[in-house]
């Protein structure tokens, strides 16, 4: 059977979601607005003074390798991603490519970024909520009316959990990434490449997975490429603690793509329930090739 179900939402999914779950309105919007520049005046304090605070934290220091002292260079990439965020986010950014950015953030949080370094999900949090400490301080010293400041941070509550649900989710996607003792490689080919930024990638699975979970894992830690080589499809499921029929999404290989196993289509051999060892190879071909 060539159908993968249990995909994770994609990411501008998810952000919608949870943007309408915290029922996030231009009302919101205008109140955070009103404290933009207030926290503006203050945003190269609250970049300086957040990694001051890092390095000064036992735990955040060893994270970041800061134990014996700051990385001068890595100090500085840290401080420009926490700028260029900070801006988007007094910007007031809900657009789907800052939904894509935090997603990644998110995978780089799991030790998939450039550096590798994992940083727990509760140091994020934290820090989040460290971030909505100083922006209520910040209106409180720049001595704004209740009447702008209470509206404000019900705003910026609700904004920034949904930014923090948004890199939880490529967070726990870049983990599972790297679990199960089975390693297997996937190669692409076409479009799905510059989509990708890669032509190969390895997948950690369990053992005795089959295809259906490591191509799951694949679709969900780069969900650009879903578009491109698969179709959603709906099916319908009657459960017996539910009083209705419920509709999930699936995903079936777009026409012509094919998936090869060791250089088989599955089509031909197993579909997506074959069972996998060490040494397998995926590949993904579009049409034509």
């Amino acid at each position: 059977m060539l159908e993968l179900d249990r995909l994770a939402p994609e990411p501008h999914d998810e952000w919608r979601r949870m943007l309408r779950f915290v029922a996030w309105s231009d009302t919101d919007a205008l109140a955070a607005s009103r404290s933009v520049e207030t926290l503006l005046q203050r945003g190269h304090e609250l970049v300086v003074s957040t990694y001051d605070y890092l390095t000064r934290v036992p735990e955040t220091a060893a994270i970041l390798g800061w134990e014996t002292g700051v990385d001068a260079a890595h100090l500085e990439e840290r401080r420009r991603f926490f700028t260029i965020w900070l801006a988007r986010t007094l910007g007031l950014d809900t657009s789907d490519e800052f939904a894509v950015y935090l997603f990644r953030a998110g995978k780089y949080h799991a030790g998939h970024g450039p550096r590798r370094i994992h940083t727990p999900p509760e140091y994020v949090t934290g820090s989040i909520g460290l971030v909505q400490a100083a922006f209520a301080r910040f209106m409180a010293e720049a001595g704004l009316a209740s009447a702008i400041l209470a509206p404000a941070m019900t705003a910026w509550s609700k904004y920034l959990s949904v930014q923090l649900n948004q890199m939880h989710l490529g967070y726990r996607i870049g983990r599972d990434m790297d679990r199960g003792p089975l390693t297997v490689p996937i190669t692409v080919f076409g479009r799905l490449r510059p989509l990708m930024g890669s032509e190969r990638t390895q997948i950690r699975a369990s053992a005795g997975a089959n295809l259906a979970e490591v191509l799951r894992k694949f679709f969900n830690y780069y969900p650009q490429v879903r578009a491109e080589a698969l179709d959603r499809v709906w099916r319908s499921e009657e459960k017996s603690d539910s009083l209705w029929i419920e509709v999930e999404p699936s995903y079936v290989p777009r026409d012509g793509w094919r998936v090869l196993l060791n250089g088989r289509d599955v089509k031909y051999g197993g579909g997506f329930d074959a069972p996998l060892q060490e040494g397998d190879e995926i590949a993904l071909f579009p049409p034509g090739r």
